[in-house]
């Protein structure tokens, strides 16, 4: 009889390599859901379910924002922090070719370049939090602390 080999994405291979503690959570997803409704479906508090957004700047860099899953990012205030004159969604089309990852699936580890990310700061009030794990139908519950540091991030208000 075979083993069943262990899935790992990209990010889980990115935590493991740099021995960030972090907890998985399998869930049946076929096809696209948001962050609410993913977070209903595991019983998951709103304010500890994270999406992770990508936007390009007026300079044509990417940066990426993760925030929670009810609350909608603020542009003028995500480009403040940044240091961009303003920024734009990208659209979802690009998503892939720029993060290697899919709508639904996108996280901020173990993309295909890091871009800078900016966590909402309302992370920091929990000991952990959930993300996206690379894929669909497979989080990641991790201390917010731990994340920020291992994407050489930063915290901040970037919501409305």
């Amino acid at each position: 009889m075979a083993k069943d080999k262990e899935i790992k994405t990209n990010a889980m291979r990115f935590l493991d390599k740099n021995k960030i503690k972090y907890e998985k959570i399998i869930y049946d997803c076929d096809e696209f859901i948001d962050g609410r409704d993913v977070a209903r479906k595991l019983g998951q508090p709103f304010e500890r379910t994270f999406k992770t957004l990508v936007t390009v700047g007026k300079s044509d860099n990417y940066f990426v924002f993760v925030l929670p899953v009810d609350k909608e990012l603020d542009l003028k205030k995500a480009a403040k922090s940044v240091g961009e004159k303003s920024l734009s969604m990208l659209h979802v089309k690009e998503i892939t070719n720029v993060t290697g990852y899919i709508r639904g699936g996108c996280t901020p580890l173990g993309m295909k370049k890091q871009y800078f990310t900016t966590v909402h700061k309302s992370a920091c009030d929990f000991e952990t939090i959930f993300i996206s794990g690379g894929k669909r139908g497979l989080q990641i519950e991790i201390n917010a602390f731990d994340l920020v540091k291992v994407i050489q991030g930063k915290f901040d208000d970037v919501i409305f």
